[in-house]
């Protein structure tokens, strides 16, 4: 980018916008230290972003949306501005966060079956099929159990 591209600023309405981010998110992150405070206008004092404070908050934002906890953002942004001494800890944080999102696509598609075997009653039940609503009843009860047990 060129320096006069980078020298353009936001306001926090344009910084929430270009981000996904609410405003107040971008007011909580910096107050919390996610990200360092941001530059004020010595005119107003209201926050200015750059294009470099965007591009932080881009990806604090696709963290977030990967579910990754505010402490571990926190984490992982100090860790990013030591470079390739912090990768070790970067590949850690990334790979718990991993983790996290298997163990819950696996409850989710187990909710998703549960799901789809009720329906299946329901079905058979417009069916007039007791046989087969008894069927997939029990199947539902025992995924229940595993549902209950994975909570």
């Amino acid at each position: 980018m060129s320096a006069q591209t980078r020298s353009r600023t936001f306001s926090i309405k344009e910084a929430a916008a270009l981000t996904g981010l609410p405003a107040s998110t971008l007011r909580y992150y910096e107050s919390i230290g996610v990200v360092a405070p941001v530059s004020r206008s010595a005119s107003s004092g209201h926050r200015v972003y750059t294009e470099d404070d965007l591009d932080l908050l881009t990806w604090v934002a696709c963290l977030s949306a990967t579910g990754m906890a505010v402490s571990d953002m926190r984490q992982y942004v100090a860790n990013a501005a030591a470079g390739a001494t912090a990768a070790e800890q970067q590949i850690g944080l990334l790979t718990a966060q991993r983790e996290r999102l298997a163990r819950e696509a696996d409850l989710l598609a187990v909710r998703r079956r549960y799901v789809e075997l009720k329906i299946d009653v329901w079905q058979a039940v417009a069916d007039g099929d007791d046989a087969r609503a008894s069927e997939q009843s029990e199947r539902a009860r025992a995924l229940a159990d595993e549902l209950k047990r994975t909570k």
